[in-house]
């Protein structure tokens, strides 16, 4: 890990990061929330049985660009997804974030890898309360002013999902 001076990147502040990322995601501040990707983000859920497979080589649940991301997003808002609405109601908790390894691209940016442990409570109206565990690989891009995600892999704990429901949300 380099240590540059002119960016301030501490645990806390992803950690801020994250929080913040998280409180958005459970107040469905859905367009606020992609505001936090860059420009080339992917977003990945990969299949239980195989979570550390390659989305081009795999079966994932999901393997989203920025784009399909978006368009992820408007379908979760609309009204006509039956699936989330009324949407879900979801409590996030963010856990063991740990800074993995840091690349200075000059020295006004860098990128950086992280993992962190989460816990996401979804309840939903005449449903039981379903709860995903699992872990975030996030690599992300930070500048002295802001911080946005390039790329989100999120490693689901449980072995199957057909006890926990459809992941219609974004996790």
């Amino acid at each position: 890990m380099t240590n540059n001076n002119l960016l301030n990147i501490s645990r806390e502040r992803i950690e801020d990061f994250l929080f913040l990322e998280a409180a958005l995601l459970d107040e469905w501040r859905l367009d606020d929330w992609l505001l936090l990707l860059a420009e080339n983000f992917t977003y990945q859920v990969p299949s239980n049985d195989a979570p550390g497979s390659i989305a081009a080589k795999a079966l994932f649940m999901i393997a989203d660009d920025k784009k399909r991301t978006e368009e992820r997003v408007v379908r979760l808002k609309d009204r006509n997804a039956h699936a989330e609405f009324p949407h879900s109601r979801t409590r996030r908790f963010i856990s063991n974030v740990r800074i993995l390894e840091r690349t200075d691209i000059d020295s006004t940016h860098s990128k950086v890898k992280i993992q962190a442990n989460f816990t996401i409570h979804r309840f939903r109206r005449n449903d039981d309360i379903r709860t995903f565990v699992g872990q975030y690989h996030n690599e992300l891009l930070i500048t002295e002013q802001s911080i946005h995600i390039i790329h989100r892999k999120a490693i689901l704990d449980a072995y199957e999902l057909g006890s926990m429901g459809l992941v219609s949300f974004i996790l």
